[in-house]
This record gives C-alpha cells, sequence and structure tokens, in this order.
C-alpha cells in the first residue's frame, strides 16, 4: 500500500491575497514536480485536498499531469492544525491516494505513522514536494520523495 503526502504549493501572502492562492512560483513549482511524477509513471488512483484554495490550485495541477480515475475530492480534517490522531487510520483506506494539505499537519502526520510520535520530526517537507509512504507488515516508511529543492 502507497501513500503519496503533498505539500500544497508557495502560496501568497494573506495581504495581497487574502485566500491565500499560489503565487506564480507556487504554480511553477508544482507543474514541474507534477511533470516529473507524471514522467515516471506514478500510479494515483485518487487525489484529496483540504478545500482551502492554495491545496486546491496544487491538486489540481497534480490531477492535471497524474490522470488518476476518481475525481478531485475535497476532506475534512486535514488542516493546517487538524488532529493527526483523527486521522491515523485514514490512510489505510487510500491506497495510492494522493493527500494535498499544510503544515504543521501533513508534518505531524507523516512523523506519527512512520514512528508513532506526531512530535518527532522525521522529515521537512517542501512546498509542491511529495513523500511517497509505503506500508509493510503493518509498519509505515518513507519510499521515496520529490523536492522542488535538491540542493
Amino acid at each position: 500500500m502507497k501513500v503519496y503526502l503533498v505539500q500544497h504549493g508557495i502560496s501568497l501572502p494573506k495581504e495581497s491575497d487574502p485566500e491565500k492562492g499560489l503565487s506564480v512560483a507556487g504554480i511553477e513549482q508544482t507543474k514541474l514536480i507534477a511533470g516529473v511524477a507524471e514522467n515516471y509513471q506514478i500510479r494515483v488512483k485518487q487525489i484529496l485536498h483540504s478545500g482551502k484554495t492554495r491545496a486546491l490550485q496544487t491538486a489540481r495541477i497534480f490531477f492535471a499531469a497524474l490522470k488518476p480515475e476518481k475525481p478531485l475530492v475535497s476532506i475534512k480534517g486535514i488542516g493546517p492544525m487538524d488532529d493527526v490522531q483523527s486521522f491515523r487510520t485514514g490512510p489505510d483506506s487510500l491506497d495510492h491516494a494522493m493527500i494535498v494539505g499544510h503544515l504543521p499537519f501533513m508534518q505531524r502526520l507523516l512523523s506519527l505513522l512512520v514512528c508513532d510520535d506526531a512530535d518527532r520530526m522525521v522529515y521537512r517537507f517542501q512546498n509542491s514536494g511529495i513523500v511517497c509512504l509505503e506500508r509493510e507488515d503493518g509498519n509505515w516508511f518513507i519510499k521515496w520523495t520529490l523536492n522542488p529543492e535538491v540542493s
């Protein structure tokens, strides 16, 4: 089983866009990573997002590139400050799903799944980056990551 975690692309400051939509750099970086994922033939069955503008825009870019079989879906419980404990069993039913969300939620969820401690940072997300988690023998581990900045 695989799950793909994505932090939304770089957003505009609230002062210039109250909805905090993606910036030009955020759109470009997300398109870059989505294109690389497409070239690697990453198989995603569905893409879920938080419903916030920046997550929806990021999800749409990945959707266009990866062409999952199911439509985009906005879900509750993955907002920036939502409780990761309530989502702990969520990935079990989301094989080959991409979840587009926010920090600190995504980072805390990853830490909870990988080392059973949401407060222990095991990976630093980058905007538009993908973290592929795989579950084997009941344990989650980071299989690979794909990020716009590699240096």
